[in-house]
Order: C-alpha cells, then sequence, then structure tokens
C-alpha cells in the first residue's frame, strides 16, 4: 500500500513510528446498547467477521518525537481533534500504563516511563466511505491501538488486553484486532476487564466464505450509533429482553454453525439477528431507522435468491443479508453461489447504461468483474463517480486477517 505524501515527510532524530492497517468487521450477532457508557461495556455478547484488508482497511501511521507539542491528527487529510477526543485520549493514557522500553542493540533508548513526553502526530485514512454504516470507526480506532501499541513496544502477546483497550475508543475495534471469526464477550466485571475481544476460528478456518458490500449510502449517517443505542437502551423492552434470552443462546448456536461451517445455520441465524436489531430500533423511541427503501430490495433479492434451489435435495440457504446501523447491505455466502448472486445482483441494481465493471470493486480479482478488471489492466475506482441513488457499487470480499503492523 503505497504511502500518502504526509506519511512521508521528514523525521525528527528521536522519532518512533509504526504503519498499521486493520480491517472492517461485519457483526453477524450485533453489538447495540451499552451498560457502561465510561467503559464501553455492552450490554450483550457480539460476533462477527474479519474481512479482508487487500479490499476495505484503515491504515494509520503514528509518530511519537519529544519535539512534537501535544497530539495532532488527521483523518483523510482532514485535521481533527485528539486532546479534545476522551476516547483516544483514554486509548493512549491505556496505552502509556503498559508501555515498555525501546531497547536497541541492548541499549535502553526510551523508558517506559518517558512515553508521556512523546507528542504524537497521527495520520489516517480509509480506503471506503466514513460513517456510512461500514464498521469506519471499528477499523479506525484498532488501528490505532494496534500502532500505537507498537510505537510503545507493547508486545503482541498482549493482544487480548488490546481488545480491552480498543473497545474504550469504540466498542467494535475489539473485535477487528483478530482476523477471522471474532467473539467480543460482554464480559460481568464492573471494571470491565473480562470484556475482552477472542479469536472463534482463524481466517483460514472457512476459505470459501465470500462477502458482498452493497453500499448505498457513501455519506455520514443522521443518527449515529452511540447516540441511537442509547436510546435504545433507555426506551426499547425488545432490547433488553433480547440481551437476557435471546442472544446467549444465539452466541453458542452461531459459534457451533461457524465451527462446523454448517452454512444455513449461520444464514439462518445471521438475518434473524439482523432483523432483531432493526426491530429494536423501530421500538426505539422515537423510532430510528437506519435502512431505506433500497435496502429493503436487497432483501427481498436476497429472499427471492434463496428461494430457487439449485439441488432441491441438498436444500439449505445459499446467502445472507445483514446491516448494521446505516443502509448498506453485507451479504455473506459461499464461493460456488457468489458468482449467480453477484451477477444477479448488478443485472437488478446497477443501474442502467453503467458499466459493470465501474459498479464491482473487487481488487483481490476473486469475481469474474474482478479478473476480467486485472486482465484488462484496468487500475483504481473512484467513489466520487457513482450512482446517484439505489446502491452505489458491489464490493467483492472474503474473509481476513486482523490489525496487523507494516514493515517499513
Amino acid at each position: 500500500i503505497a504511502p500518502s505524501k504526509k506519511m512521508q515527510e521528514a523525521l525528527p532524530e528521536d522519532a518512533v513510528q509504526a504503519t498499521c492497517v486493520a480491517p472492517v468487521n461485519i457483526a453477524v450477532i450485533k453489538y447495540w446498547g451499552k451498560r457502561d457508557t465510561k467503559l464501553v461495556l455492552p450490554v450483550n455478547s457480539s460476533l462477527s467477521g474479519t474481512l479482508d484488508t487487500n479490499a476495505m482497511r484503515s491504515r494509520t501511521k503514528i509518530i511519537a518525537s519529544r519535539s512534537f507539542k501535544g497530539h495532532s491528527m488527521t483523518l483523510n487529510d482532514k485535521e481533527v481533534g485528539v486532546e479534545s477526543n476522551k476516547r483516544m485520549m483514554s486509548v493512549i493514557k491505556a496505552l502509556q500504563s503498559m508501555a515498555c522500553d525501546l531497547v536497541k542493540e541492548g541499549k535502553t533508548i526510551v523508558k517506559a516511563s518517558e512515553w508521556p513526553e512523546f507528542g504524537l502526530k497521527i495520520t489516517s485514512d480509509n480506503n471506503f466511505p466514513t460513517a456510512a454504516g461500514l464498521a469506519s470507526s471499528a477499523s479506525g480506532l484498532a488501528c490505532f491501538t494496534k500502532c500505537l501499541a507498537a510505537v510503545y513496544q507493547i508486545p503482541d502477546t498482549e493482544i487480548t488486553k488490546l481488545t480491552a483497550i480498543a473497545r474504550q475508543g469504540s466498542g467494535s475495534a475489539s473485535r477487528s484486532l483478530h482476523g477471522g471469526f471474532v467473539e467480543w464477550e460482554m464480559g460481568a466485571e464492573a471494571d470491565g476487564s473480562d470484556s475482552v475481544a477472542k479469536q472463534v476460528v482463524k481466517e483460514e478456518h472457512w476459505p470459501e466464505m465470500r462477502v458482498l458490500i452493497c453500499v448505498v449510502s457513501k455519506g455520514e449517517k443522521k443518527i449515529g450509533s452511540t447516540s441511537g443505542m442509547q436510546a435504545s437502551v433507555q426506551t426499547s423492552p425488545l432490547l433488553e429482553y433480547r440481551a437476557k434470552h435471546v442472544v446467549p443462546k444465539r452466541m453458542e448456536a452461531m459459534k457451533a454453525a461457524i465451527r462446523t461451517k454448517d452454512f444455513d445455520a449461520f444464514a439462518k441465524l445471521t438475518m434473524a439477528d439482523s432483523n432483531q436489531f432493526h426491530a429494536i430500533c423501530l421500538d426505539t423511541e422515537p423510532p430510528l431507522f437506519y435502512m431505506n427503501d433500497t435496502s429493503r430490495d436487497i432483501i427481498d433479492y436476497i429472499n427471492a435468491f434463496n428461494a430457487t434451489k439449485k439441488d432441491e435435495e441438498k436444500g439449505g440457504l445459499r446467502a445472507a443479508y445483514t446491516y448494521d446501523a446505516g443502509p448498506n447491505a453485507c451479504i455473506y455466502l459461499l464461493k460456488d453461489e457468489m458468482e449467480e448472486c453477484l451477477a444477479g445482483m448488478v443485472k437488478e441494481f446497477c443501474p442502467k447504461g453503467w458499466d459493470p465493471e465501474n459498479f464491482v470493486y473487487d481488487p483481490m480479482g476473486i469475481s469474474s468483474y474482478g479478473q476480467r478488471k486485472k486482465q484488462q489492466k484496468k487500475q483504481g475506482f473512484s467513489y466520487d463517480t457513482l450512482p446517484d441513488s439505489g446502491v452505489k457499487m458491489i464490493i467483492v470480499t472474503k474473509i481476513g486477517a486482523g490489525a496487523t503492523i507494516l514493515k517499513d
């Protein structure tokens, strides 16, 4: 991944730096609601799939130096406050408490106690629409946590503790530190020490799994997840019932389905949980409308696709939709079903006169659309030249690794 110009600037003599990429994760058992807003402790456990960073990722570079006055940050080339951001500062302070000595060739260059003297220059970007229901805060805060941990010389063996710290920045960020399918345990301790994310299976476990992201909106949501979920906690009786009586059983059933690669069970649970999450949004006062007409059209398409079985004896569902707090659809399906489903979605949702190869974004070439584009040596994809309404693009991806430090 080529660094931006801002990531290539001259460094102070005492500079310590690291660069990280982190993935989007898409929950199949949803997190919605906090029992402690300060520590970001959820009312229920959740489970997600980590998506490959080759299609969608956050990237962060951090340079630490005593010569920097305070902390500064740019996100997608726009300046954002750090010291006024309570969640980011809580992550920084928590990581400073875990920091280790920087040692080179047997000589201590920076003592663990000296890291608070270093200002931070943070440069971050996403290669997908920010704050549009595509879990940008999760990938961004996971990336920031992993990157700063590397600067502070915190070893990878502390990954479970890092998930608890990332959680304080953005709840779902805890899950983006791991690859594969990941469980965020709600925990029971008041201090949140046991509210951590753990890997259920590695990214290699279910290699046939594919994911289609239907981008319906590339703008920010009218009502953010943080305020929306707390309104649900305060006003939705359904949320409390779900947290106590539904999610615990679904979590166990989902982990079993993933471990045994039972797609039919996986798909049923995924769609049921998405539907219930949005039912809670409607049960909130005032109601929360995250999906739109195009979102519901995609549900109709997937239901129709599932109704047509290639093998009547085999039976079972062929694809599963799920929606986070936004109108964008995530479709989980297996490799053998992807081409037919994707071709049908292009036929149904690609605007007339629009080139399908500028509608399907597949940088890894795992679909026929992506393979043709690679063969034709076409490069790039612009989020600025997308259809005005309906489905704007379809991103083709798969399950991938968690947050990763890039080598120089």
